[in-house]
């Protein structure tokens, strides 16, 4: 754990979030500003800077994506689903714990071209729809 990470906080329940998964080695939640509806974040409990800088962390969030994935598919009815990693500021990472983005995708807004943007459907609907 780092004292000065905000998804350590997470981890340990003193920055509240969102959970739609939990298990020994990971966390998943909703991104507080969410590209697509639904869109979240895996994390590992443990602190990892990025893959890069220990690529075993893949290892401890796997579970935690195959069990998401189909949430976000068939409670959210996504057509599809962008996975994202992104290692070091250079790369766009501005939480510096490990994360994976996890961003369902409409066919209103499809393509790579509409792949960034925000979202403002209300995160607590989402998540009464993907924890129900």
């Amino acid at each position: 754990m780092s004292d000065d990470c905000l998804f350590c906080g997470i981890v340990d329940g003193s920055v509240p979030s969102r959970q739609i998964h939990a298990d020994d080695a990971a966390l998943a939640f909703l991104d507080i500003q969410p590209w697509h509806r639904g869109h979240t974040l895996v994390i590992p409990r443990r602190h990892v800077v990025s893959i890069v800088d220990d690529p075993s962390m893949w290892n401890d969030v796997q579970a935690a994506v195959q069990s998401v994935v189909p949430l976000l598919v068939d409670r959210l009815g996504a057509a599809g689903l962008n996975v994202l990693v992104s290692a070091g500021a250079v790369a766009g990472q501005e939480v510096m714990h490990a994360h994976v983005h996890l961003v369902p995708r409409y066919h209103h807004a499809s393509g790579l071209d509409n792949l960034l943007g925000r979202d403002s459907t209300d995160l607590d609907a989402v998540w009464a729809q993907l924890t129900a």
